[in-house]
This record gives structure tokens, sequence and C-alpha cells, in this order.
């Protein structure tokens, strides 16, 4: 039950600060999604400093992990747990796997959102 609440807590204050970024992007004007782009780069990098935190710093708390990473971190970017995973994936050796898994998810992802996009216009 505890690490259910601090993933909620975290995914809030993950979320407020994406709302954040966002606000603050728009003020800058254009079309290019400069907002989601910082959102997925600084997620990725603070991913990357928390799972080398976590490695150097075994005995933390899963608590403080999953506040971190799934709380915080999925509230504010889910790319960074897929850029983790690509990384992951290439540093095992994985080569194929690795560029099978972010072709596949991108691919996919766009393809799920034209779907979406297509049945919407079709139903709606």
């Amino acid at each position: 039950m505890l690490n259910t609440l601090v993933v909620f807590l975290g995914a809030g204050l993950g979320g407020a600060l994406r709302y954040g970024v966002n606000v603050s992007a728009a003020r800058l004007g254009g079309s290019f999604p400069a907002a989601t782009m910082i959102i997925n780069v600084s997620g990725s990098l603070a991913m990357g400093i928390l799972a080398g935190w976590f490695v150097v710093r075994a005995g933390l708390p899963q608590s403080l992990r999953l506040f971190l990473t799934t709380g915080i971190l999925g509230g504010f970017t889910t790319f960074s747990t897929f850029s983790l995973e690509a990384f992951l994936l290439i540093e095992r050796g994985a080569l194929a796997q690795a560029v099978l898994y972010v072709i596949g998810s991108v691919a996919a992802g766009i393809a799920g959102v034209a779907v979406s996009f297509a049945i919407i216009r079709h139903f709606g």
C-alpha cells in the first residue's frame, strides 16, 4: 500500500512539473514541440542519473526508488523509461533487440495514434 501511495504522490508531482514545462515552452511560441522534447530529454537524463545512483547506493529503500522513477519521472515522461530500457539492451550487447525495440516502439506508437484518429474521424 505504501508503494502505491508514493507512486501516486510522485506521479502528481511529475505531472505538475510537466505542465510547468509545457506552460513555459508555450511562451516561446512556434509549432515545434519543444516542450515535449525538453521533457523527454531531461526526463531521460534524470532517469540515467537515478539509475546510476541506485547502482552506487544499492541500499536505498524501494519506496524512494518508486517515488522518483515510477512516480515523478512516470508522471513527467515515460520516455525516460523507454530510453533507459533501450540503453540497457545496448549495454548488454543486445543491439538487434535494441533497434527492434526503438523502431518498433516509435512506429507502433505513431501507428496507434494514426489508427485512433482514423477511428474517431470515421465514427466521430
